[in-house]
């Protein structure tokens, strides 16, 4: 059977150049970094070696700029605590309510230790309003957390812009950005476009690293505390013996992404596209969530009215086709995302939408097949709808109402 993975965002495959680079340091170079004794030196050496080249895929920033954690959920865990801690004048927080859980259930714990936090929304889009953005900020705000692009959506948020008017509001507020599904895709020019950022997060597993390494950028100044005590190590800043293999493999991803990434992002913007259209033509009372505003070029969430986002990804996986839903429904919960709320996506369509995000292993043979087996399985579960008229692929009379009043 032919299978199509298209879950890139949820994580990507291990790229052999990875872990071709991590293998020493399992075996023959196993030694602890921080050791003292001159066969160790090798492992130390290619954690200096990854915290420049990760330095240098950010634009060139300070390598002492760069911290690796386990995962970009501990790089944001730090950031935002440790700002906090490490400012208590400062009481507010500003981020979006689009936001990955990763910032906003620390931002919602924030706010239950009386910390103010303004969640800010975003239009039908995806999009953030710049004047809702401005009136937001305040003398006593301590930090900005938005990400880069959306995790569901793939919407992308003017980060630059946004941090240059914090900055010009007052230059005490830290701007934190979640780059978690844009490293290896957008630039991240920390010393030229996004020079007023002071925090970046993202994780290895998102760009053909393994599961288990991060990294978070502190500009030299940004006062943080340090979020895990215990040891010397990562300058005092981040304690814990590290995770050497994986912080090599983590400098290998990014060497490989980058080397590559013009080229790499037309074919998979080419894919992406020809997947929408192929959709879009296919499949009637459907909509691209996103669709009015900048987004990655893998990324594509499709919302499908009348029917279950569940039952879709269910059928699609029994013909090898894996992707993910933009509804929580998949983890238990008959709740909708919170992204798509935020958007206010139709009630008709919040629960049936789909996301499929390729990577650089995806193919034009995953678009055909996607495509051949997609419309197929949207006609078998409207069949069962009481909403839909099989006869005339369209909706009922009163569905279409419904429709035209959602």
């Amino acid at each position: 059977m032919r299978t199509a993975y298209l879950d890139n965002n949820a994580t990507t495959a291990i790229a052999p150049e990875v872990r071709e680079a991590m293998e020493p340091y399992f075996a023959a170079e196993y030694f602890n970094p921080s050791s003292a004794y001159e066969r160790a030196m090798p492992a130390a050496q290619a954690i200096k070696k990854a915290r420049e080249t990760v330095a240098g895929f950010l634009g060139g920033v300070d390598p002492s700029e760069i911290l690796f954690t386990s995962c970009a959920t501990e790089s944001l865990n730090a950031a935002l605590y440790g700002a906090v801690r490490a400012n208590p004048a400062r009481r507010h927080v500003v981020t979006t309510a689009v936001e990955h859980p990763a910032v906003l259930e620390i931002c919602k714990d924030l706010a239950r230790s009386d910390l103010d936090v303004t969640f800010l929304p975003v239009d039908r889009s995806g999009n953030l309003d710049l004047r809702t953005f401005i009136r937001a900020l305040r003398p006593d705000t301590l930090i900005v957390a938005v990400m880069h692009a959306n995790n569901e959506t793939g919407v992308i948020f003017p980060v630059e812009e946004l941090a240059r008017i914090a900055k010009e509001t007052d230059p005490a507020i830290l701007f934190l950005t979640d780059a978690t599904q844009t490293a290896g895709k957008l630039p991240l020019d920390l010393r030229g476009t996004m020079s007023h950022v002071d925090l970046l997060a993202f994780s290895g597993h998102k760009l053909h690293a393994p599961k288990g390494v991060g990294a978070l950028f502190v500009r030299r100044g940004a006062p943080l505390r340090p979020f895990m005590i215990g040891g010397h190590q990562e300058g005092g800043r981040r304690a814990g013996t590290e995770n050497v293999p994986y912080i090599a493999g983590l400098a290998r991803a990014v060497e490989l992404a980058w080397a590559d990434h013009v080229a790499t992002e037309a074919r998979i913007r080419r894919l992406r596209d020809r997947l929408e259209a192929g959709l879009l033509a296919s499949v009637p009372c459907v909509e691209v969530n996103g669709q009015g505003a900048a987004r990655l070029p893998n990324t594509l969430n499709i919302s499908v009215h009348f029917i279950e986002g569940e039952g879709i990804l269910y059928q699609l996986n029994s013909h090898g086709i894996w992707a993910s839903s933009g509804s929580a429904c998949t983890s238990g919960s008959l709740e909708p995302s919170h992204v798509l709320r935020a958007m206010q996506v139709p009630f008709t369509a919040i629960h049936g939408s789909v996301r499929l995000s390729l990577g650089r292993y995806n193919s034009d043979g995953d678009v055909e097949h996607t495509l051949e087996v997609f419309p197929r399985v949207v006609a078998n579960l409207r069949r069962l709808s009481p909403y839909w008229d099989p006869a005339r692929d369209r909706p009922r009379p009163e569905a279409e109402a419904m429709l035209q009043g959602a």
